[in-house]
């Protein structure tokens, strides 16, 4: 096999070809899982756009909590067309390998789309928190300007710093192996395939680790216990019932998405607990599944958008009846 050869810092930068994604060789019934993802990716796709399609043409859905809904709705369509799609295709076509450039733009898409799912998660509990713990205020404080500026600075943030993570990996010198034993150009196991020093993207990924999963999910965390003590401070149990109600579905996202991952990550980054086969195998659940459970447990639950995808599906049945009896009807004007 021919490498690319740079010059960085007067020292030889070796860069493969590109890099072959193993992961999935020694899985058995694999093509019954191949099965399952291609189906989490098609409702992923179908329902997601269904969110976005409701949100963006009703215009009195423009509001602060639906822009971080349709934010999330976008975020999941494109984490999870970044793997699966490849993964089927290393499948059907038996074609596992993956270019230097293309595994690095992978290996960026994946990381900023996990990030920014998560400050996703951190945004919902925010809007939340504001609506219960302060109710007479919430749309001073919580403004369409304000959350545009929320949603945009999580998205310039998590770009820049996947960015910089992605981009030291050109400073690695790949000698020996290319064989990533992931499910796609993951970060750890790419760069632990280098032949020179690679402590700055150990730290590296260590600080995204915490900046990205730790600290959202520690905003979230506290946002639940501003949300308790006002809970706990109403009188009436209906009330706290009722309010509590509200969260139970946000809930159940962030523990879909924050436990498995943080578990993968932490757990199997510094311990290296984890076994390689489980590790590839989780991470593709903990990686896919969020996003095909978000619209159906907390999107397409809200009121607003229960109703509006409810006339949708009742305008386009009476077009399809329209359209069958439309033949029908003209027959009968032929025969008098």
């Amino acid at each position: 096999m021919s490498f690319l050869r740079t010059v960085f810092n007067d020292s030889v930068i070796i860069h493969p070809p590109g890099f072959y994604i193993i992961g999935f060789e020694t899985f058995p019934y694999i093509s019954v899982y191949i099965i399952f993802l291609a189906f989490v990716y098609v409702v992923t796709v179908l329902f997601n756009t269904l969110v976005i399609y409701v949100i963006t043409f009703n215009h009195c859905l423009h509001t602060p909590k639906f822009l971080a809904v349709v934010n999330l709705a976008v975020i999941d369509v494109i984490l999870n067309s970044c793997t699966i799609p490849s993964m089927i295709k290393i499948f059907l076509i038996k074609e596992n390998f993956i270019p230097f450039n293309l595994c690095l733009l992978q290996m960026f898409v994946y990381y900023t789309f996990v990030s920014l799912e998560s400050y996703a998660l951190a945004i919902l509990a925010y809007d939340r928190m504001i609506a219960i713990c302060f109710p007479l205020r919430q749309n001073s404080i919580n403004t369409l300007w304000s959350m545009s500026c929320i949603v945009g600075l999580t998205w310039t943030f998590a770009l820049g710093v996947t960015a910089f993570t992605t981009g030291i990996m050109t400073r690695l010198s790949f000698c020996n192996s290319v064989r990533v034993f992931s499910y796609f150009c993951d970060y750890a196991p790419v760069f632990r395939l280098a032949c020179n020093d690679y402590t700055l993207h150990w730290t590296a990924a260590s600080f995204l680790s915490v900046l990205l999963l730790v600290c959202p999910f520690s905003f979230i965390v506290l946002s639940y216990v501003s949300i308790l003590v006002t809970v706990f401070r109403m009188k009436s149990l209906d009330s706290r019932v009722k309010t509590l109600a509200t969260c139970v579905e946000h809930i159940i996202l962030v523990a879909v998405f924050y436990i498995p991952l943080m578990t993968i990550f932490l757990v199997g980054f510094y311990l290296g607990a984890i076994d390689p086969d489980q590790r590839v195998l989780s991470l593709s659940l903990a990686s896919c599944i969020p996003p095909c459970v978000n619209p159906i447990v907390y999107s397409l639950k809200t009121k607003e958008i229960k109703v509006r995808v409810l006339a949708l599906v009742r305008m386009n049945k009476i077009g399809i009846d329209q359209h069958k009896n439309k033949p029908w009807r003209v027959n009968e004007k032929s025969r008098l």
